[in-house]
């Protein structure tokens, strides 16, 4: 058996792999970037060692520095987890040539399963079907388009994750996006091939999880349904799958299997297929790791996948035989971003002020936060995975809509609203989605949000804050917090008894009465508010009942002067009009370029990766000025109007922050 092994990645899925180690006696190491020096997978590891400061060439895809400590810290064997170098052969043939196990599938295994392009080719030649497609140089790709026809799918050979991936409706707009996929698939993968393939409308995206030996042994643990995606990216995956019939189930599983044995997979490995609207059935790619939703497939056969990796690994005969497997209940998964459902999905990192998940017999979350926190915008989005488990899909459903709304995530944006109206919408509920689901029903489902906000009382949020006991003081200090009374909890406002409070631009006027240590009475323009308070453990979360209904929400002070109050998945943000709040400093893009001109500054920390013009260049409203990448997602900078590039600040590799200016424009 391993002894000790490194983990080659970072978050949720490094604190996952070392949990499942430990259980094993197996010592664990972490490797960390600078900007990770503070994280949870560091900590929670046995040794942990500096890989570098934060470009991912020089830390988590440096192959020879992750082998030389490796090495140094006498591991002898190494996991990928999953995206950076997990399905990348180089790193295999290291491992090898130093001695050390390799947690996965043989290099020419990877080489050809882990590139989209000869993935095709094989299972092609043993009787799978695939999907038509195109493979080359772009001008090659350009010439035979007309093969295939539109629309198309663009997408990286040699990665997933949706990353480099595009939909392309007409040749017009072929090139460009097989640059910009190229770019992005080199950024994240150290490799720019892309390739092209027939894009099936309305598709259902299924995929088969198999474990195999190195003696030729395969099975599968059934399917995962991982059809709601954003951006080509999956968001919420279930297993078992609602579209499937026993009959499709048991043909895929075997196609899936076949694959396995042919190529001589071992360890943990994800056919991918799409199945169209009349259950026929393509492959599309095969992840040669262990995948982000596998937990739904744990909690439906009680396997520990991870578990399993580490024994085939360790050479040993697989332990499952495809008879003894089964399927039993329903479980849904759902990642949670650090990102804006409303502006386009654009992701959101920053300082966390509260971190709380939800906990249960039937939850299971898999992060690595904790605050306080930094999500960085050096890496993926996705901040944690919040899976849910129940005798029926149903079941499973209702588990995750009280998990999501038991979620309390202040200081960023996140799409944990978006997933729980995803999963409380008709089309999810009686299962009439495609891939396309989030493209056609986003602005639905934002209206939806929306709405559900509107019916919250809008004196809850306020109330909250008015009772909350976190007082701060202009240097962030706690005022009389040793105090048992509400005089004590609401600060400056013991001595004024007509407070002022300001959410979403309205003012709120109170007056107040009957002042106990639990609870008030407070007029707010002539309306009566009889308020009862509870604070759970480290001011998280109040339990507050208004006129006598009950609500309970998170709280968190990020700063003297501002409350941030979250309920039932909603974030209200009000301002103690008696604080002077810390003054933002974050310029804004004007829709008008006047006299003065206009400063062009990133909506969030990147790395400049194009700059579309140049100094004296002449751009109309809505020409592309450069291109920012953060999370791992390009975002195209435009012009806000008509204007000349009067200065240009930054340059390709640039890292940049919402405070720095790119570009200055001045009036044409």
């Amino acid at each position: 058996m391993i002894k000790k092994l490194l983990i080659a990645n970072r978050g949720e899925i490094a604190v996952r792999i070392i949990r499942t180690a430990r259980c094993m006696g197996i010592r664990t190491v972490a490797i960390y970037s600078e900007i990770d020096k503070s994280s949870l997978h560091h900590s929670f590891a046995d040794e942990a060692y500096c890989i570098g400061k934060s470009e991912l060439s020089e830390t988590y895809l440096n192959i020879p520095e992750i082998i030389r400590i490796a090495k140094s810290s006498h591991c002898d064997a190494l996991h990928p987890g999953y995206g950076f170098l997990s399905e990348n052969p180089a790193l295999v043939k290291a491992c090898k040539e130093a001695g050390i196990i390799f947690v996965g599938p043989e290099a020419h295994v990877m080489q050809i399963m882990g590139n989209k392009v000869e993935a095709r080719d094989f299972v092609s030649s043993i009787g799978v079907a695939v999907t038509k497609g195109l493979s080359g140089d772009a001008a090659a790709i350009l010439s035979r388009v007309d093969e295939i026809g539109f629309p198309v799918l663009v997408k990286a050979a040699g990665g997933g994750g949706g990353k480099g991936m595009r939909i392309v409706k007409d040749k017009d707009s072929l090139a460009g996006a097989l640059e910009a996929a190229s770019r992005e698939a080199r950024n994240y993968f150290a490799d720019g091939t892309v390739y092209v393939e027939k894009y099936i409308e309305e598709p259902r995206h299924i995929e088969f999880q198999i474990m195999g030996d190195t003696q030729g042994n395969v099975v599968h643990l059934f399917e995962r349904e991982c059809t709601i995606q954003r951006r080509y990216q999956k968001i919420i995956e279930e297993a078992p799958s609602p579209t499937l019939t026993p009959e499709l189930r048991k043909q895929m599983g075997e196609a899936a299997v076949a694959i396995g044995k042919a190529i001589g997979y071992s360890g943990a490995g994800t056919i991918e297929f799409l199945v169209d609207k009349d259950l026929s059935f393509y492959f599309l790619e095969m992840n040669t790791r262990i995948q982000v939703e596998h937990p739904v497939t744990e909690l439906t056969t009680g396997i520990d996948i991870v578990e399993e990796q580490l024994h085939i690994a360790a050479g040993e005969v697989l332990r499952l035989k495809q008879d003894t497997l089964f399927q039993k209940g329903h479980s849904i998964e759902c990642r949670i971003y650090a990102e804006d459902p409303a502006n386009n999905f654009l992701p959101s990192p920053g300082s966390l002020s509260l971190y709380q998940k939800p906990s249960g017999d039937f939850i299971r979350v898999d992060d690595a936060m904790y605050k306080p926190y930094q999500v960085s915008s050096f890496f993926d989005p996705m901040i944690a995975k919040l899976i849910t488990h129940g005798n029926t899909r149903e079941e499973a459903r209702f588990h995750m809509i009280d998990a999501l709304q038991n979620y309390g995530i202040h200081g960023i944006k996140n799409n944990i609203s978006y997933l729980n109206a995803i999963v409380q919408s008709e089309q999810f509920i009686h299962n009439t989605i495609s891939t396309r689901f989030c493209a056609e029903h986003t602005e639905s489902l934002l209206h939806t949000i929306e709405n559900e906000r509107k019916a919250i009382p809008e004196l809850l949020a306020v109330a909250i804050a008015l009772v909350s006991n976190a007082v701060h003081s202009s240097n962030g200090s706690e005022l009389n917090s040793g105090a048992e009374t509400v005089w004590s909890k609401i600060g400056y406002w013991r001595i004024l008894m007509q407070p002022e409070l300001e959410m979403e631009g309205k003012v709120f006027c109170a007056r107040l009465n009957d002042v106990m240590p639990d609870k008030l009475t407070a007029t707010f323009d002539n309306y009566s508010l009889h308020i009862h308070f509870n604070e759970n453990a480290g001011s998280q979360q109040i339990e507050i009942q208004l006129n006598g209904d009950p609500y309970t929400a998170f709280v968190s002070h990020p700063e003297p002067g501002r409350v941030i109050v979250g309920y039932n998945t909603h974030i209200f943000e009000v301002i103690r009009k008696d604080i002077l709040p810390a003054q933002s400093d974050f310029n804004t893009i004007s829709e008008a370029v006047g006299e003065g001109g206009s400063n062009i500054t990133s909506p969030m920390p990147g790395k400049v990766i194009k700059i579309a013009v140049k100094q004296g260049d002449v751009v109309a409203k809505g020409d592309l000025l450069l291109v920012v990448e953060a999370m791992k997602m390009e975002n195209n900078i435009l012009s806000p109007a008509d204007a000349v590039v009067d200065r240009i600040n930054v340059g390709p590799g640039d890292l940049v922050d919402s405070n720095s200016t790119l570009v200055h424009l001045s009036a044409p």
